[in-house]
């Protein structure tokens, strides 16, 4: 059963959202604990009216009082037990929820939030709500066991009650503003935890830069790690003095509320010594319930800081199912039609550029050469053109048509990115082709470095230009149609290098693929088809003419580099 982040925060949303999922077994686990309660007031009752005073048959009375508090210790555990795992189910659903969201946010997004947000979210923010749930029983139990605890010293002393009352209701109230201050400082220490992730992260992926530049390590660790880490420290003193002086406050008071009992009583004479007394055993039996349920609320304010995190995130509306792949259709041309994409958001490092409006199309079995500087828009235009970014304008259309069902057409697309991410399971539409396997681990001279297992890769600790090379591999299980190209040479050693463009990409034609290939290695650009080149975010193809030219100068500078000896 999904579990959804809707509705406004407030301290008690994770009752409000277990009863909304789960109304018949939380109905059914509140009845136990209710129960629970009332077999707690029982046995006061019972040693109110039958231990207080001599009795006789005590051999029979404590059998029953063992037998009522053994009845208590069953039904109370088996309530907070049923309640814990109802939590636990609820965090599973949470987390698998939270998880498909990910996967099915536009990339655009997910690289607006970062890294760190998203990672502190699936480990942290589902840790406190874990931890939540731990303690929720806590806050269930000792809630209901004080409202029944209420009632019946309401009807052995209305009077009493109402004094003691008013004392404890202070005490409550005065501990809970202390627990304000707890949820406060919790709040903030969650996004001092976001920065410390990003810190944490920039010294793990940047280790091997940190270790040659000391300076820079020395300005990471002293100017952002440890501002953030002083930040984290004091909110979290702060967050446990105002918890600890909550508890202490409200454990104190209610030795007092006993004081106060018997001063009532035998003082002013409103009651006798034995209400007195069940009044005195009642606060005592309440005493930890009640702080129990006190100390929970710093965990499930923790969880409530968590929930707004995940909600903050604004990720993809959830779809528990993943909707069946659509076999890819045929097309003979790929058109985008005056496409415009622009970054925008404080987020986003790229704030502001912009591309477009670009046309070009694309005709099956094309090879597309792709050039242009750094910062001219040429990953932009090869994230629209495999549907990952959305065009704020224009259409792109195939054989004519526009393009509705954005997955469908990311189906026609494999894509090999600079900063890939390299999976080691082999999948394709209708499993793999062992014999296609075996054809390009021997092209790109791999199968000697790698071990499968039926679909799966053993090992991919591998070189970089090895790790592109088992890319390609898994972009061909894939068996799509376009295959894009960010700058897969250029890890590559001088010989493979050219077998990639001379021997490979030949290849990829006679199979029928489509290639958009990223590249600046000049020396083989007349092997294109088509030429394009980005230049400020605008798109043109070079014509013949434009070609020769640039392969003139491509000529004379290599000859320049050869008579220098480079």
């Amino acid at each position: 059963m999904a579990c959804h982040l809707e509705s406004d925060a407030h301290p008690m949303e994770l009752l409000s959202l277990v009863y909304r999922h789960y109304r018949w077994p939380f109905v059914i686990i509140t009845l136990l604990s209710l129960l629970s309660a009332l077999l707690g007031i029982g046995v006061i009752a019972f040693i109110n009216e039958r231990l207080i005073t001599s009795v006789d048959e005590p051999l029979w009375v404590l059998g029953q009082l063992i037998g009522l508090i053994l009845l208590l210790l069953l039904i109370t555990l088996g309530s907070q037990l049923a309640l814990t795992t109802l939590g636990h189910h609820f965090v599973y659903n949470l987390r698998g929820k939270l998880l498909k969201q990910v996967l099915d946010t536009d990339v655009e997004r997910l690289r607006d939030i970062g890294q760190a947000p998203l990672l502190a979210s699936l480990s942290k923010d589902i840790a406190s709500i874990t931890l939540a749930f731990v303690r929720l029983p806590e806050l269930v139990q000792g809630s209901i066991l004080t409202l029944g605890a209420s009632l019946y010293l309401i009807w052995l002393s209305a009077s009493m009650f109402m004094v003691t009352a008013i004392w404890v209701v202070v005490t409550l109230v005065l501990g809970w503003m202390m627990v304000q201050r707890v949820y406060h400082h919790l709040k903030l220490v969650r996004g001092a935890e976001d920065r410390l992730y990003q810190d944490y992260q920039a010294i793990i992926d940047g280790s091997r830069e940190l270790m040659l530049n000391r300076q820079r390590a020395q300005a990471l660790y002293e100017d952002q790690y440890e501002p953030n880490a002083r930040e984290f420290r004091e909110h979290v003193i702060r967050a446990d003095t105002y918890h600890l002086s909550a508890v202490n406050w409200s454990n104190i008071m209610m030795l007092g509320a006993i004081g106060l009992a018997f001063f009532l009583a035998n003082t002013l004479g409103w009651a006798n010594n034995q209400i007195a007394a069940t009044f005195a055993l009642t606060l005592l039996f309440l005493r930890t319930p009640m702080l129990q349920a006190i100390g929970a609320l710093p965990t499930l304010i923790a969880a409530q800081v968590a929930f707004d995190k995940v909600r903050a995130l604004a990720l993809a509306e959830h779809r528990p199912d993943f909707p069946a792949q659509k076999a890819a259709q045929p097309w003979q041309t790929l058109t985008l039609e005056e496409v415009s994409f622009a970054y925008q958001g404080r987020e986003s490092e790229r704030s502001g550029f912009a591309v477009g409006p670009l046309s070009l199309t694309l005709t099956r079995g094309d090879q597309v050469f792709l050039i242009g500087g750094n910062g001219s828009g040429k990953s932009t235009l090869a994230m629209l053109l495999t549907g990952l970014y959305r065009p704020v304008s224009g259409r792109i259309r195939l054989d004519g048509k526009p393009v509705e069902d954005q997955e469908a057409y990311r189906q026609l697309f494999s894509a090999i990115f600079t900063d890939f991410y390299l999976f080691d399971r082999l999948l394709g539409p209708q499993g793999v082709d062992s014999r296609d396997i075996d054809e390009w681990l021997t092209r790109l001279n791999m199968g000697s470095k790698l071990q499968l297992d039926g679909d799966r890769i053993l090992d991919i600790r591998l070189s970089q230009g090895q790790r592109k090379r088992v890319a390609l591999l898994l972009a061909i299980a894939e068996q799509r149609d376009i295959m894009l190209f960010d700058e897969w040479a250029a890890d590559q050693d001088p010989q493979f290098r050219r077998i990639f463009y001379q021997v490979l990409l030949p290849r990829l034609r006679e199979m029928g693929k489509t290639v958009v290939a990223i590249s600046h290695d000049d020396h083989y650009f007349a092997l294109a088809d088509r030429l394009l080149e980005m230049r400020s975010g605008q798109l043109h193809e070079l014509g013949s003419a434009e070609r020769a030219a640039l392969s003139d100068v491509v000529g004379r500078l290599n000859q320049h580099e050869e008579a220098a000896g480079v």
